[in-house]
């Protein structure tokens, strides 16, 4: 029983302080990957309650009702915080595609932060573990070694996935301020849900005639698009493994989607990037849709972000296998 208690009590600690009752040291990190290459893998259902009950609050949207604005607004939020996950936690935590200040390597983590798919140092130490088994046995998401809902959404409920893996982004986990956002990755999603509401309510007050609330705001504009971000997210690491063309001949199954693509800002041309993922662009010829790139381009002419990696000639040759 005491035991039992213990576990629960540390299960909703978890919910706040993901760090907690965790080890970044040598030893865990041993343990997790002695767990991974057995390939048992359990579901830590207390830890993702809050995850089951956002897909659940969804239904809300039959009680709180629709307009316009609260569809807008959780529309922007989709795009935004897609572009804070593509460009921010994918092309530079993950793979330092492109170059920007202290501040401004704050901002892309607090915007993808707000996306609820855990903090900066858990989403590139995972993904640049993705890239280094890809479609291996070690994969954390290979819909080819363990199927396709698993890579869809089942490995992000693994508990052997929840530990933030800090050896694999020494560089990052170095500034204080990105340890915060990964060790407390509620806080972020948890003000934005809190501010959507408290704007639903000013515009019920101050504009009564855009037919709005704060339910409506929070229920729309955060719940549901937040709901969509993840599965949008999630079939880069799934459906690009499975549906689509196949330009290089990767060691993997990635594929390129132009409907991922335009869900994704980009990321739907995923063969490419397994084949050159040190580039910030992935679309790699014009008509590749490409909006995270076009928006880096647009913020380097500020200063914002500057050596934006391109994708050299002899890449776009090399192990060819089709159009």
């Amino acid at each position: 029983m005491q035991a039992a208690l213990k576990r629960t009590s540390m299960t909703l600690v978890r919910w706040f302080d993901s760090w907690a009752g965790t080890s970044n040291d040598k030893s865990s990190h041993q343990q997790t990957k002695a767990i991974d290459e057995n390939g048992a893998a359990s579901i830590d259902w207390g830890r993702v309650v809050p995850f089951l009950a956002m897909h659940l609050s969804c239904l809300f949207v039959f009680a709180v009702g629709f307009s316009w604005v609260a569809l807008i607004a959780g529309i922007t939020l989709y795009v935004v915080r897609m572009f804070a996950i593509t460009a921010g936690y994918h092309r530079y935590f993950s793979h330092r595609a492109f170059r920007t200040s202290r501040v401004g390597q704050f901002v892309l983590a607090v915007m993808g932060a707000s996306a609820a798919q855990r903090g900066p140092l858990w989403w590139a130490a995972h993904h640049r573990h993705h890239h280094e088994f890809s479609d291996q046995p070690e994969d954390i998401h290979s819909p080819t070694q363990k199927g396709f809902f698993w890579s869809h959404i089942g490995w992000v409920l693994d508990r052997t996935n929840f530990r933030s893996r800090i050896e694999r982004v020494k560089d990052f986990a170095r500034f204080p301020e990105l340890r915060f956002l990964d060790r407390f990755d509620i806080l972020v999603p948890v003000l934005l849900g809190v501010s959507m509401f408290l704007f639903g309510v000013a515009l019920e007050k101050w504009a009564p005639g855009l037919g709005t609330n704060g339910w409506q705001m929070l229920v729309w504009g955060f719940v549901v698009s937040t709901i969509a971000l993840y599965h949008g997210t999630f079939t880069v690491n799934s459906l690009a493994h499975v549906f689509g063309r196949r330009r290089f001949n990767t060691k993997d199954t990635s594929r390129n989607s132009f409907l991922i693509a335009l869900i994704t800002l980009g990321e739907g041309w995923h063969n490419n990037h397994h084949h050159y993922p040190a580039s910030a662009r992935q679309g790699f010829y014009w008509w590749e849709i490409d909006v995270s790139y076009y928006v880096l381009k647009f913020l380097s002419i500020f200063g914002l972000v500057w050596d934006i990696r391109p994708v050299p000639e002899r890449a776009l040759q090399a192990r060819r296998i089709g159009a």
